[in-house]
């Protein structure tokens, strides 16, 4: 009798704010309500403070919409190193780091293969658009499934997910290994969004379509400012000694000309490195929702979608620079237009977004410098001479490095065991030796990462981005500010919170509104939507799902 009054009571009172049928309805079948559409929005070098920085210069309905009426995790972190995209991308859709899942770096040695490999290269598929190799990808070397796999295994593979980037690594890891297709953008003389045989046989016709609509020759324009330049207060000047110039240009300022500068630029790959290239992914996210009818099926969709341009201009002219201001306001339209396209094809309130990062960056060092802040450049150069003359004179003349990349040095353990030499003894010897260089802030064995429950730190950082099989023998961090890259623009890579410190925002379908400042991670992305799902968490899952998001 009295759930039954308390029912009639909800009911009344929801009646009042005119919602009565859609919410009850709602509650009743709160167990197998769901999206028609989930979209994981993954902007590439987006630092948090990007939000607050720029806040008062967005619009409504891009950035500010899904932070004033989504849920705005403030506190979000990456819980490993390295800091890079395709570990990055790999760990939101995961849930878990590269200690599971394998994706230790964008390039990395291969111990067996003795050569570099890169992520998401695949000699056994043929490139889909392109007439060169740049398509002959696939997302095998992930050692486990993702968030999307687990939607599509929920459904029967009923469920489309569909992965688009200007990056393959940005459109192939975040798609999983059961995608109905990727999508990444093939510049130089092609300007074309190509895919891999691993997906498909041939483009689908809505993207040979889009590949012929000249959109992007018509990006092919001078990059000015989207506002008088004078009004870009938050950041640096627009001339300065800290920013990179595309070939052809005397000064790094504004407008950037494109038409001119394209012949020596590599042609249309000159798109990635300015705001255009979000603009035309947006572009292509909207002809994909449209000719691949996301949304409009039976099953919940998936779209992953990760904006490159902004990785490439932060490189170029660095986190301080009006560019990146200028990329950021550039794709808060984007988005705007984006979330409208959502509100039309998909329905308002039927479908739920989440934008977080790949990582972070960190000021110039150059320009930190200059503001009494320590920072500076590593020497690589010198370090890996460094390290090779100290093998040869500690271990009898022997050269016992294989290689030094992604700040690990793996040894020869072959050779090590045909000496006689004990690995744990050298390993510590090399540890040492490293800790002894210029800059370098911490060193730790493998042995120690195998055989120690690192719980905080740096340490436990390094550890759930080691993975048995393919880190290196010594790990070594450096100093904060420090970096290993040129003189001009931004990188990342460390576990400092420049870079570990990204946006997480939810919206939409199932998404309380609200925020807050306690602390989440990465990896807790993708078991909280298969928890707002109700589907089963991807089978490398360390992250908890965010319980406080869900409504």
């Amino acid at each position: 009798m009295k759930k039954t009054f308390l029912l009639v009571f909800a009911f009344l009172s929801l009646t009042t704010f005119g919602q009565a049928k859609v919410d009850l309805t709602a509650n009743l079948n709160s167990e197998t309500a769901k999206p028609k559409l989930v979209v994981g929005i993954v902007v590439d070098q987006m630092r948090y403070d990007y939000l607050t920085r720029f806040y008062n210069r967005f619009g409504e309905g891009g950035f500010k919409r899904l932070m004033n009426e989504g849920f705005n995790c403030q506190n979000n972190h990456f819980n490993y190193i390295p800091t890079y995209t395709a570990p990055g991308h790999a760990s939101i859709f995961t849930g878990t780091t590269p200690s599971m899942h394998g994706i230790i770096g964008n390039n990395w040695y291969d111990k067996d293969s003795n050569e570099d490999v890169y992520c998401v290269s695949d000699k056994d598929y043929q490139s889909v658009g392109a007439t060169d190799n740049s398509g002959r990808m696939s997302p095998h070397r992930l050692k486990v499934n993702t968030i999307t796999d687990q939607l599509r295994l929920h459904t029967q593979f009923r469920s489309k997910t569909i992965g688009i980037a200007i990056k393959d690594r940005g459109a192939i890891l975040p798609a999983g290994h059961t995608a109905k297709a990727a999508f990444w953008f093939d510049g130089d003389d092609e300007g074309k969004w190509i895919s891999s045989t691993y997906y498909l046989d041939k483009l689908p016709d809505w993207v040979n379509k889009f590949n012929q609509s000249g959109k992007a020759e018509a990006y092919m324009k001078p990059w000015n400012t989207l506002y008088d330049v004078k009004t870009y207060t938050e950041s640096g000047s627009d001339d300065n000694t800290y920013e990179g110039l595309f070939k052809g240009e005397t000064k790094p300022v504004f407008p950037h000309d494109l038409p001119k500068l394209r012949k020596e630029n590599k042609n249309f790959e000159m798109i990635k490195s300015t705001a255009f290239g979000n603009s035309i992914t947006t572009d292509f996210a909207i002809a994909a929702i449209k000719g691949e009818q996301l949304g409009k099926g039976s099953e919940t969709d998936f779209l992953t979608l990760s904006f490159s341009s902004t990785d490439y201009v932060g490189h170029m002219f660095g986190v301080n620079s009006v560019e990146v201001e200028d990329t950021y306001l550039r794709l808060d339209q984007d988005l705007e237009r984006f979330l409208l396209l959502l509100d039309t094809e998909v329905g308002k309130g039927n479908y739920t977004v989440f934008l977080t990062a790949d990582h972070g960056a960190v000021d110039v060092p150059a320009y930190l410098r200059d503001h009494k802040i320590p920072a500076g450049y590593f020497d690589s150069s010198s370090f890996k001479k460094y390290l090779k003359e100290f093998s040869i004179r500690k271990f009898e003349g022997n050269q016992l490095i294989k290689d030094i990349s992604n700040k690990q040095v793996f040894l020869d353990e072959k050779l090590i065991s045909e000496k006689d030499y004990d690995l744990d003894d050298v390993e510590e010897a090399f540890a040492q030796a490293i800790l002894g260089f210029p800059k370098i802030a911490e060193t730790y064995t493998a042995t120690a990462m195998r055989n120690t429950d690192f719980s905080k730190g740096v340490a436990n950082l390094l550890q759930n981005g080691y993975n048995q099989k393919r880190s290196g023998n010594v790990l070594y961090t450096l100093k904060s500010g420090v970096i290993d890259y040129t003189k001009t623009g931004s990188t990342h890579g460390s576990g400092y919170d420049y870079d570990t410190h990204v946006p997480l925002l939810f919206y939409g379908w199932g998404i309380r509104q609200g925020k807050t400042v306690q602390k989440t991670n990465i990896t807790d992305i993708a078991p909280t939507i298969a928890a707002l799902l109700g589907i089963e968490m991807p089978d490398g899952t360390t992250g908890i799902p965010l319980e406080f998001v869900i409504d």
